[in-house]
């Protein structure tokens, strides 16, 4: 039923006449929205299809995307390194055991993205699962710890059951980004995790390493998310980015790198190729 108001002498609608029913059809996604060649919608497919930002241009690798395929290794401690004309130089001896074996390759038409799984050091049957075995024994692969993808812009060239090579994919000069996790340092208060300085320890000062005020009273009330207070430190997922390949040994196995990585010796450790803006990142 249409109901009519007067306003000021002139007769008005109101809102209930001008509204329209619409066909449920028209809520619907148009077909042009939907692919017969996937089980999913393109506006459900961010990584399948090539004109959308995320992908970037051609041969330029975008921040979700690593630069090039990388390995795992073990730290196993730091050592002084002498170059030929006498300067000396930390590095960090990274071994590899046995692993680094290609055990599953993605590709966008079956999983929505391209990337190569590698499965690194060999363990007992006994400390896998058996869907974790199963897997394994698909790609022909022995036993393996760790499993970790890397995603690239294509995986042409991988296959299941391949071994990586570290000489084939790094050289002594390269840049590399290594990451793993960081030694944890338990509960520690606000001086050792966020550098604060702490109070006077004479003149009758009562406050010497306490954290202090945290925030207003009656406003704003409460105390802000993120701020730095004592808490649990390190042990977290850290990266450290551009470090220079010394050395590779292909004897021993191992790879000296230029400065400190995260955590302790025996750590496992992820080592890529570097990003590096306008190279193999996109400027903007």
């Amino acid at each position: 039923m249409a109901l009519s108001v007067t306003c000021s002498g002139v007769r008005c609608s109101s809102f209930a006449s001008a509204r329209t029913e619409k066909p449920v059809s028209s809520l619907l996604p148009s077909p042009a929205l939907l692919s017969s060649r996937s089980p999913f919608p393109s506006f459900l497919r961010p990584l399948s299809t090539g004109n959308l930002p995320h992908r970037g241009p051609r041969g330029v690798t975008v921040m979700s995307m690593e630069a090039g395929i990388g390995v795992m290794g073990t730290k196993l401690g730091m050592m002084t390194y002498f170059e030929p004309d006498g300067t000396v130089v930390p590095v960090t001896v990274v071994g590899f055991r046995e692993g680094n074996i290609v055990t599953q390759v993605k590709t966008a038409a079956t999983d929505g993205y391209d990337a190569v799984q590698v499965a690194y050091r060999r363990v007992r049957d006994r400390k896998l699962t058996k869907p974790e075995l199963g897997h394994l024994e698909k790609a022909g692969a022995i036993p393996m710890r760790h499993l970790q993808e890397f995603r690239l812009q294509s995986v042409d060239g991988f296959e299941p059951g391949q071994r990586l090579v570290i000489e084939d994919i790094f050289k002594e000069g390269d840049l590399v980004d290594v990451s793993g996790n960081s030694i944890g340092k338990g509960f520690q208060g606000g001086i050792k995790r966020h550098n604060f300085r702490r109070g006077p320890m004479t003149h009758g000062s009562k406050s010497h390493r306490a954290l202090g005020s945290i925030g207003a009273g009656t406003t704003p009330g409460r105390v802000y998310k993120g701020k730095k207070m004592p808490g649990r430190m390190g042990g977290t997922k850290t990266k450290i980015r551009k470090l220079k390949v010394v050395k590779i040994d292909s004897e021993l196995r191992a790879v000296m790198i230029k400065g400190a990585v995260p955590g302790k010796p025996g750590n496992l450790l992820r080592i890529t190729p570097a990003k590096i803006v306008g190279l193999n990142i996109p400027k903007s």
